[in-house]
């Protein structure tokens, strides 16, 4: 599948690098997982934080549960996003495995009893695309944006497979992402 040839039209890009996701094969997504839990796992081991942001895979997005359950078990506190306003920073939840979640106005999982937390160390950031000085195409909402947008900023990893990272224009409200782990 071939990308948009303008990089101005975030709209198609997104779509396409959306299908791309969705045509990759079941087995190869489930390695590349691994490989990025494994990054990440490693990355904690030199950089270890109290709490860390994670996101429900949705649409295809890298599963990284059980990455979460393992970080979770060394003691690290996790939380998920919630959209508590269209044009507000994303608030986080506390959340553990096993905690009973419901859908929000998108469609994405939350916990179902919100427990409010303050910004994680470092928030876990999913990707449509990508770029090489680590801006994210998100699904068009800017709310990672907004969230990035605040003080303190948590540390900012965005997660994606390495067949999303392209090019495209960057908006002033654009926050590039401090790294992008992929499963290479």
């Amino acid at each position: 599948m071939s990308l948009p040839s303008s990089t101005s039209d975030k709209g198609a890009l997104r779509r396409s690098l959306i299908a791309v996701r969705h045509s990759l094969d079941e087995k190869q997504r489930a390695l590349w997982d691994a490989a990025i839990g494994a990054a990440l796992e490693r990355w904690f081991e030199v950089h270890p934080l109290g709490s860390l942001g994670v996101y429900w895979p949705i649409q295809k997005e890298p599963d990284l549960l059980a990455t979460y359950a393992k970080l979770a078990a060394r003691g690290v506190s996790l939380s998920l996003p919630v959209v508590v306003g269209k044009e507000e920073p994303l608030q986080f939840s506390a959340w553990k495995q096993g905690d009973a979640l419901a859908k929000d106005a998108f469609g994405v999982p939350v916990p179902e009893v919100e427990v409010f937390v303050p910004a994680p160390d470092a928030l876990l950031i999913p990707c449509v695309g990508f770029t090489a000085a680590r801006f994210r195409l998100g699904y068009g909402g800017g709310f990672y944006d907004r969230t990035l947008a605040a003080t303190p900023r948590p540390y900012a990893i965005g997660v994606a497979y390495a067949c999303q990272g392209t090019e495209f224009d960057i908006g002033p409200y654009d926050i590039a992402l401090d790294m992008i782990v992929t499963e290479a």
